[in-house]
């Protein structure tokens, strides 16, 4: 096999990779918030950017908002994919690395993007839907990827 061909390989499990976890993101959240239309839970993620005319754009930014998702699935899901042999030199456990980097996903989404973001900062009021969400990501991000990284890990050191 090429370098060339390993490249794109690796290139294909990534995207594949951030398309699994923004997928499975997304029904998380649509279970999580079942009483709420599934076009409101991405029409908020477009106010990141759109601010209130996300909620009164129709269906642009409902397209918007799921392509902002799967951006940021993407991305999470690129960094931590691209910085697992890192993180193995230090926890050589998946599990552990999962759950640390869906806890990690956490924190930088609700502590530095969504505050950055047109949406701004919402203060924690309730401990069971951090819980909840923490949860989720740590299922939905982080144990997938610790998983397909590290079984891609284990795959070249054949």
């Amino acid at each position: 096999m090429t370098i060339a061909t390993k490249k794109r390989n690796t290139f294909l499990i990534i995207v594949l990779t951030g398309f699994l976890t923004g997928t499975l993101d997304a029904l998380a959240a649509i279970i999580w918030a079942h009483k709420v239309p599934p076009a409101v839970i991405f029409d908020y993620i477009a106010s990141g950017v759109f601010g209130k005319a996300a909620y009164t754009g129709g269906a642009p930014m409902l397209l918007w908002g799921i392509l902002f998702h799967y951006i940021i699935a993407c991305s999470f899901t690129i960094v931590f994919y691209l910085g697992y042999p890192t993180a193995y030199k230090i926890s050589q456990n998946k599990y552990v690395t999962g759950l640390i980097y869906g806890m990690v996903t956490w924190i930088i989404m609700n502590l530095f993007v969504v505050p950055l973001s047109k949406i701004g900062f919402k203060p924690f009021l309730h401990v069971w839907p951090v819980v909840i969400g923490i949860g989720i990501l740590i299922l939905c991000v982080g144990m997938p990827v610790a998983i397909i990284a590290d079984w891609q890990r284990r795959k070249r050191s054949r």
